[in-house]
């Protein structure tokens, strides 16, 4: 398994901390944001993690820089153009060995998905694209067919006879992906192309539901995580991926 962190936003939903930083270094308990995905990924198996840059990003390339990680770090530098998340996906493509699946997860998501479990899944549903679902409340529904396979963005397409899920943030794709993505001259949403490949190609959904999911978006979410993960907690999500009890 390799990985892709996407950290290149612009964070604006957690305003004043994000005034002179990228949202990566946003903390919980002293601990970034950066620090806890690389780590927690790591020790789930990832043996290169690959971190897309833009905003504040000469310091969170000095910060990457300045770590010992447990895993290689590589940047696909978005310094000059941010390229939205399928330019982005395409424009990191180079920095990956081509033999592995790859692992892609927002910076500002906490979650305990089995991450081996879903590369399991995704190795055996034959899928090119694996796309983490959970039943909750969201604003960002996926439309899928009756075969499991993606076929629409609730709100933008005809959901009669469709599935909405609400999607995770976290991702699995194989090496293939790559090359069937457009070019990255342009900024573009990875669901743009998505539907397009799913016409021809298989991305269906892995459900974790039951698993803890936290989007650290707001300053609120970010106050929540904070008294949810005292330095016990963040150690132990960090090694194994397990939330403190919650209940």
């Amino acid at each position: 398994m390799e990985a892709l962190i996407l950290a290149a936003g612009l964070g604006t939903r957690l305003r004043p901390i994000t005034d002179d930083r990228p949202k990566a270094l946003a903390e919980i308990n002293g601990r970034t944001l950066m620090e806890i995905a690389i780590q927690r990924i790591a020790n789930a198996g990832a043996k290169r993690c690959v971190v897309n840059v833009h905003y504040f990003g000469d310091k969170l390339i000095d910060y990457i820089n300045s770590c010992r990680w447990p895993c290689e770090v590589l940047v696909s530098d978005e310094r000059q153009q941010l390229l939205d998340t399928g330019g982005a996906i395409k424009h990191a493509a180079p920095h990956f060995s081509g033999s592995e699946p790859v692992l892609i997860h927002n910076v500002d998501i906490l979650s305990d998905i089995d991450f081996a479990a879903l590369e399991q899944y995704h190795k055996a549903s034959g899928n090119l694209v694996t796309l983490c679902t959970s039943h909750r409340q969201s604003s960002r529904m996926l439309l899928f067919d009756q075969s499991g396979n993606l076929a629409g963005i609730y709100g933008n397409d005809d959901a009669s006879g469709l599935t909405p899920l609400p999607f995770s943030g976290i991702s699995m794709v194989s090496s293939e992906l790559f090359d069937l993505m457009p070019p990255d001259d342009q900024p573009y949403p990875v669901f743009r192309a998505y539907l397009q490949i799913a016409k021809k190609h298989r991305i269906g959904y892995f459900e974790h539901n039951g698993d803890n999911w936290f989007d650290l978006g707001t300053l609120d979410d970010l106050a929540h995580a904070n008294a949810l993960f005292n330095a016990a907690a963040l150690d132990q999500y960090i090694r194994n991926g397990q939330f403190p009890k919650l209940y």
